[in-house]
């Protein structure tokens, strides 16, 4: 692995992300996992299902 590829993964390690960011991590993690098991599923249709159950989950 190249040092500036090393020097970028020990900064990501390090850095925290703000609520707004694992926010929308999880809305694509939510998205990616049901598009496989149903390709009908829509950003849109995660986004509406997040909105009614709000962020406070978790």
């Amino acid at each position: 692995m190249s040092e500036h590829l090393e020097k970028l993964i020990e900064a990501a390690r390090k850095r925290e992300m703000s609520q707004a960011e694992k926010e929308a991590q999880r809305r694509s993690f939510a998205y990616g996992n049901a598009h496989i098991e149903n390709d009908r599923v829509t950003r849109a249709m995660v986004d509406r299902a997040a909105d009614k159950i709000g962020t406070s989950q978790g």
